[in-house]
């Protein structure tokens, strides 16, 4: 009886105890979209209504989704030790495009909308052409392609795409427009472009030409300045 009335007591102090101040951990990225304060004034101002909570009162499940809520947030984790300290860990939203037509906006790694931040700005290809914000998935396979492929993210540094859906591709150090078309047979397409720029950047060519075609099969189609 003693021993349960214990740990009964020590419950009740326990989940009594006031919060501190957040803690704020950014997982990863150190490029922050989101700052620190951004986050505390999150919890603190829209959640908790200050400091003046206890343990027992605190909804960790509400906080959690008012974080994910927050188009720059991948994902949240929030707990209270023992002590009452409050953290939250925060995973931040990855640009991999950036769309500047009509609108401007981020498409993340996986595919969805993340908004611009006033706090930094990512160095990521821009998007640019026939742009739906509610139809990305044709546009993301080739943002994602060129993120993840280090011949790519190196080089590209526009994706155009026309109304017919077909992509175009600018490179950082030529002035020709690759005419990559469908994204059918990327894969094959993309080690044609590869091997064909690998080329002209040894024979001191990459101003030679005006077009890079590569809608045709296991061919690069040149159109010359």
């Amino acid at each position: 009886m003693i021993v349960v009335f214990l740990y009964a007591f020590s419950s009740v102090r326990n989940g009594a105890r006031k919060i501190t101040e957040p803690k704020i951990e950014f997982v990863g990225e150190q490029n922050l979209f989101i700052t620190h304060d951004d986050v505390s004034k999150l919890l603190i101002q829209n959640q908790l209504g200050g400091l003046n909570i206890t343990k027992e009162a605190l909804d960790l499940n509400g906080l959690e989704k008012r974080l994910l809520a927050n188009p720059m947030i991948d994902s949240a984790e929030v707990y209270v030790s023992v002590n009452g300290e409050f953290t939250a860990k925060i995973k931040q939203k990855k640009p991999i495009a950036r769309v500047s037509t009509g609108q401007s906006f981020y498409i993340d790694s996986h595919g969805g909308v993340m908004p611009l931040s006033n706090n930094y700005t990512e160095r990521v290809p821009l998007v640019t052409g026939a742009i739906n914000k509610n139809e990305l998935e044709n546009v993301f396979i080739i943002a994602n392609k060129v993120y993840n492929d280090e011949f790519l993210k190196k080089n590209v540094i526009q994706i155009h795409q026309k109304s017919d859906k077909t992509i175009e591709l600018k490179l950082r150090q030529s002035d020709f427009v690759v005419q990559l078309g469908t994204l059918n047979h990327l894969d094959k397409k993309v080690n044609n472009l590869r091997a064909f720029y690998k080329k002209i950047i040894k024979d001191k060519a990459v101003n030679k030409y005006s077009k890079v075609n590569l809608q045709f099969d296991n061919q690069v189609v040149c159109t010359k300045v």
